[in-house]
């Protein structure tokens, strides 16, 4: 494993030095931001790392460890795949994914069975009051974010594990320096095979420490990242499951671009407006086309292409659908597990509004952005209703 130390030293002197005139200008807000950041994380990378080396040495065995049948949800940003992930995490006895506080604090096995450890002991002799105390410490904190549910206990997109090798396209939302990133964007055309090699070992190496630790069967994950790298992720988990969602660019874009703008503000303060666009209409078009025309190259019993519209109106129908297509067991409570998700999809409220014309878009300019998207899955282009003459003539007499 290793740690892409020149792009840590290059977003660390940028920042600093350099950032007049970029949307990381150095602000009160960037400045807090930037001190308790450096104050925190290269300590707890020492730790992350210092038991990733104790985990060959205590427990060698994760590195044999199968993934069999892993699922991997592909598709856009704000394309369902977070509903959709969620949906299939709760059902525990079939799958297993990294939640925020495996992906950040717990990520190796050492740190896994230390505190499985402890949580043995708070329920026995403590009746879970540690336990108590941390979700009361999670909605108070990661309960106030509003991009979508997040929590130290809900599955969480993994293409956050590569921060710990400071490679992949999180960085970007910490360190919005687009001149200094690799182009993750188009990660199987743009980066070396032996840099794909590097970030997808790693990557590799995580999910086989979570599921050692978890004992677990069927990992799944949600990476609209991936549909940027979607031919080296056939190449590392040749028995992959591979579900795409397509949703309509009319909504899928504007979101995605409240979205990142929404990500990247937490920690910048870039000034009023919506920023990034060239770079979210490029990456947008290129996560449609380059996962769709490796699919159809592929075609594959293991490969599911889907609508957003379609998983939203009948979740229960499709979910049984693939989950015998990829031979999965059918649960008879997935009704239920279906139920739970759906509202609490419903319930959740988000604080950031959006709409195409805001940012600068007509509905003509979108559709044709995305003409051959519009075409395959036949979505909804939303032309204004114009009457016709006759009509008009007959509602004048």
């Amino acid at each position: 494993m290793k740690y892409n130390f020149r792009l840590f030293w290059r977003t660390f002197y940028r920042s600093f030095f350099d950032s007049k005139n970029t949307t990381a200008r150095l602000t009160r807000k960037r400045i807090i931001f930037l001190a308790l950041f450096y104050l925190v994380w290269p300590i707890g990378g020492l730790i992350h790392w210092f038991c990733f080396a104790l985990d060959d040495i205590l427990f060698p065995a994760y590195k044999n460890h199968p993934i069999e049948k892993p699922l991997f949800i592909l598709g856009n940003l704000r394309s369902g795949s977070t509903f959709l992930h969620r949906l299939l995490s709760r059902d525990t006895e079939t799958f297993t994914s990294l939640t925020t506080w495996d992906i950040y604090l717990t990520p190796s096995v050492t740190q896994k069975k230390f505190t499985q450890l402890i949580a043995r002991l708070d329920n026995k002799f403590l009746s879970g009051t540690l336990h108590k105390l941390l979700y009361k410490f999670d909605a108070a904190t990661l309960g106030k974010i509003k991009i979508h549910p997040i929590s130290f206990f809900q599955p969480e997109e993994d293409e956050n594990i590569h921060l710990h090798i400071w490679d992949g396209y999180f960085v970007t939302f910490l360190f919005p320096f687009m001149d200094e990133m690799p182009n993750y964007q188009h990660f199987d055309e743009a980066l070396s095979p032996a840099h794909k090699k590097r970030i997808m070992t790693f990557y590799r190496s995580m999910i086989q420490r979570h599921m050692y630790a978890n004992g677990k069967k069927y990992f799944v994950a949600k990476n609209p990242a991936f549909s940027a790298k979607i031919e080296t992720l056939a190449e590392f988990f040749p028995e992959a499951r591979i579900i795409y969602l397509a949703r309509n660019p009319l909504d899928m874009l504007p979101s995605t671009i409240s979205w990142i703008n929404y990500a990247r503000r937490q920690f910048t303060d870039p000034g009023e407006g919506f920023f990034y666009i060239d770079e979210i209409v490029d990456m947008t078009q290129h996560w449609y086309s380059h996962p769709l025309q490796y699919l159809d190259a592929h075609p594959s019993p293991r490969h599911l292409i889907m609508k957003y519209d379609d998983l939203i109106q009948r979740p229960e129908t499709v979910i049984r659908a693939f989950y015998e297509q990829f031979g999965y067991p059918d649960k008879p409570g997935l009704p239920v597990i279906i139920d739970q998700a759906v509202k609490e999809t419903l319930t959740f409220n988000s604080d950031h509004a959006y709409s195409y014309e805001s940012m600068g878009f007509t509905r003509e300019q979108i559709v044709a952005m995305y003409p051959e998207v519009f075409k395959r899955f036949n979505f909804e282009t939303r032309e204004p209703f114009v009457e016709s003459e006759l009509v008009k003539v007959e509602r004048k007499n």
